[in-house]
């Protein structure tokens, strides 16, 4: 066999060995953990006390957040081995067991109620919080539709309308429960989504303005709901009362100053500061570490989003239209929900039950969290495969046509 013939040969089984191994991106894997990390140490500062009082141990909620990053890795690795191209195939199943999630936790004897909210539905001796999963899902079967549907997103209304009917019905079941903070991050996520899936900025805008004059509406309807608001605009006006939660996190937050109050030394967190380890660890955080701590958090969470679109940019790039959605999906996804919860956290923003991603207490929210970012690590691999693959076949043969 001629030369000119073995280095093509030889340079297509070097690939083709390549192509079986595991490709890993480190900066997603590093910031995941970085993220993690400061979150345990969080939770274990801001729940000690309260810990202490229910349970008499300190570290209780540190050694189930323990086992939940335990359980979600499990379940990162878990999603990281299935193929994007079956969660594809499967995006309507995916859909039907999305929807049926959320009506199983409105029926008594199977949803459960906490606070006044039916969320939760058992899982042997655990709540699951049903949002958190039906939101992927939801997500991964609207990113399907992107790439089945193109041409009609991109050219009429009814293109966009259709998958817009499907997030106000899932939406519509979460604020049956009511969920309003998990409702209003999905259809951020998914109008963003079908944006950068193609839909016509005008058509965007005109379902966003009615969206917002529904969510307005919905918020004017409730008197829970304008209560919490109405505490948002002013929180000192009744500040014992409904502005009670809110002005003891922008007094944490104050006293964070520079460089914080000091690890542990928080003051609000000592049952003065409502859900300090969960909903409102972020001005506990602020407290603590201060403006240092505050922006060193911020930018771990901006390099991830990212980091999420540019392995969405990879996975276009290689061809790979609904893997990049997914990447994208995430990306959009965690930083809405962050903005939104340091947001309602600074009060610029109506109180929501919201978790900080990869930091908050919050069972089903990390669980899912990481799984997802098992997602991501496998778009990567499978758009770093695709395209070392597409470069190796590619360069031989334009090295022997040279």
């Amino acid at each position: 066999m001629s030369a000119v013939m073995r280095e093509p040969l030889m340079g297509f089984a070097r690939s083709a060995g390549r192509a079986g191994g595991v490709r890993l991106d480190t900066v997603t894997i590093a910031l995941t953990l970085a993220l993690t990390l400061l979150g345990l140490v969080m939770v274990t500062s801001a729940s000690v006390s309260i810990a202490s009082q229910e349970t008499g141990q300190p570290f209780y909620y540190l050694e189930r957040q323990l086992a939940l990053v335990g359980v979600g890795g499990l379940c990162a690795a878990l999603v990281f081995s299935v193929r994007t191209e079956w969660l594809e195939r499967a995006s309507v199943s995916l859909l039907a067991v999305a929807l049926v999630l959320l009506v199983m936790v409105l029926l008594p004897g199977l949803g459960h109620a906490v606070n006044g909210s039916r969320r939760w539905l058992h899982v042997g001796a655990l709540n699951f919080q049903v949002s958190e999963l039906a939101r992927v899902l939801v997500l991964v079967y609207v990113a399907s539709y992107a790439v089945r549907r193109e041409e009609q997103l991109r050219e009429s209304l009814t293109g966009l309308a259709k998958p817009l009917a499907l997030l106000a019905l899932a939406g519509a079941l979460l604020l049956v429960e009511p969920d309003f903070g998990a409702a209003t991050v999905l259809f951020a996520t998914g109008f963003g989504l079908l944006f950068l899936a193609g839909a016509r900025l005008r058509y965007v805008l005109a379902m966003m303005t009615l969206a917002c004059g529904g969510f307005a509406l919905l918020a004017l309807g409730s008197a829970y709901r304008l209560r919490r608001l109405m505490a948002f605009l002013d929180p000192w006006a009744d500040p014992w009362h409904s502005g009670f939660q809110l002005t003891q996190s922008l007094i944490a937050i104050g006293r964070g100053q520079w460089f914080g109050v000091g690890l542990g030394e928080s003051v609000q967190k000592l049952f003065y500061l409502p859900e300090a380890h969960t909903d409102f660890l972020f001005a506990v955080l602020a407290e603590e570490l201060g403006l240092v701590g505050v922006l060193v958090t911020l930018a771990l969470f901006v390099l991830l989003v990212w980091r999420a679109f540019h392995i969405a940019r990879l996975a276009s790039e290689a061809g790979l239209k609904f893997p990049a959605y997914l990447a994208a999906g995430f990306g959009l996804w965690i930083g809405i929900q962050t903005f939104i919860n340091i947001g309602v956290n600074m009060g610029v923003l109506p109180t929501k039950g919201l978790t900080l991603p990869l930091m908050s207490y919050g069972r089903s929210s990390l669980v899912v969290t990481l799984a997802w970012v098992g997602l991501l690590l496998r778009v990567y691999h499978e758009a770093s495969a695709a395209g070392r693959g597409s470069a190796t076949v590619r360069g031989p043969a334009a090295r022997e046509r040279a």
